[in-house]
């Protein structure tokens, strides 16, 4: 089996076709709403949901590791993203924004465990919906905090002459919502879609080469070995990107709060 995978790696080099899985027989049958990227979020929120029960199940003064675990994830986001950027108000806001850094994290981190080496976040309709949540919150924050129509002229008509408001309206409704939603989308789904296709490129690629030619086994050792340096750092950009797409989100919210343009 491991020898007719890489036999048709070499003939098959990887593609964006390798995105879209089949179904998981006999739940999905033929639909395809049911694969191993939908199996893969349900495990992600299982898997939150469990880890904070357990832990926080018989909280102690002194806590345990795992209590100690959540309850460090949960300070870090409160303290560094939602105070640090919504200020005082930004603790009405944690539970939601460590809910968001934790799932985006699982569901990246799926990207570089041995045996599924795929992450949800790698198909853009993940991160749309995950944006498009991000996006109603902070519009129904500002219409809350300031009214609708106050809400709307604040983030639509800035302080300047009246003459240059018809250039100026339509720039800000572009910007804030339209690109706000759009760039939270992208560059987390662009970030685990290249992260994924440079390791399968790597991996593929040694068992390609040395099955092309065995005189290019060392070229192949030096390709694994390329993909052992990509993985720590994929690790990297796991992190980053669920954070940014974390602190993106606590930024909008404080815009919609804020008084000032």
């Amino acid at each position: 089996m491991i020898g007719q995978s890489t036999v048709l790696a070499a003939e098959f080099p990887p593609s964006v076709e390798d995105f879209y899985l089949p179904s998981l027989y006999p739940w999905g049958g033929t639909s395809p709403w049911f694969t191993k990227i939908t199996l893969l979020v349900w495990v992600a929120v299982a898997l939150i949901i469990v880890f904070f029960l357990v832990s926080n199940r018989k909280p102690k003064l002194v806590p345990t590791k795992k209590q100690w675990m959540a309850e460090s994830a949960y300070g870090f986001v409160r303290n560094n993203i939602a105070i640090e950027m919504i200020g005082p108000k930004g603790v009405a806001f944690a539970p939601y924004l460590t809910t968001l850094f934790c799932f985006i994290l699982m569901m990246n981190l799926f990207g570089i465990v041995p045996l599924i080496q795929i992450s949800p976040s790698s198909h853009i309709a993940f991160p749309a919906i995950l944006a498009v949540i991000s996006y109603v919150m902070f519009i129904y924050v500002g219409m809350r905090h300031h009214g609708g129509l106050k809400y709307f002229k604040h983030a639509l008509i800035p302080p300047a002459p009246w003459f240059i408001l018809p250039l100026l309206i339509p720039i800000e409704f572009f910007s804030n919502f339209l690109v706000r939603p759009f760039s939270l989308a992208v560059r987390l789904f662009a970030n685990m879609f290249a992260g994924h296709m440079l390791l399968l490129v790597f991996t593929l690629g040694g068992f390609a080469m040395i099955n092309a030619n065995a005189w290019l086994a060392p070229v192949s050792v030096l390709s694994w070995l390329l993909t052992v340096a990509l993985t720590m750092l994929e690790f990297l950009v796991i992190c980053l990107q669920a954070y940014v797409f974390t602190v993106l989100t606590a930024s909008y919210v404080q815009g919609a709060l804020a008084d000032e343009h």
